[in-house]
């Protein structure tokens, strides 16, 4: 399953998670594996898309930023599967 994941940096943190990031502290844990990550120009947002069948691991990989990052998970589809099943719904 694919989870996108939104993080933003909290007020007077920055500087302490670019600390992390660039010591590579930003690797996924064992079990999820990460298919890109991006980063707003303006620093104030950034995405990361995750696979994994073991959501518990994606849970420990999130929580050792949760002290310096504001962090939302969406378990997401792509449209492949998203149009088949507005068609089941929807009748279209």
């Amino acid at each position: 399953m694919k989870f996108m994941v939104t993080w933003s940096a909290m007020p007077g943190a920055l500087r302490e998670a670019a600390g992390r990031f660039l010591s590579t502290e930003a690797q996924p844990s064992a079990g999820v594996t990460m298919l890109g990550r991006w980063h707003s120009v303006d620093l104030s947002i950034g995405f990361t898309l995750y696979e994994t069948d073991n959501p518990a691991a994606l849970y420990e990989g999130t929580a050792k930023w949760a002290d310096v990052l504001d962090l939302t998970t969406h378990a997401v589809i792509e449209d492949a599967e998203a149009g088949p099943a507005l068609a089941k719904v929807f009748g279209a």
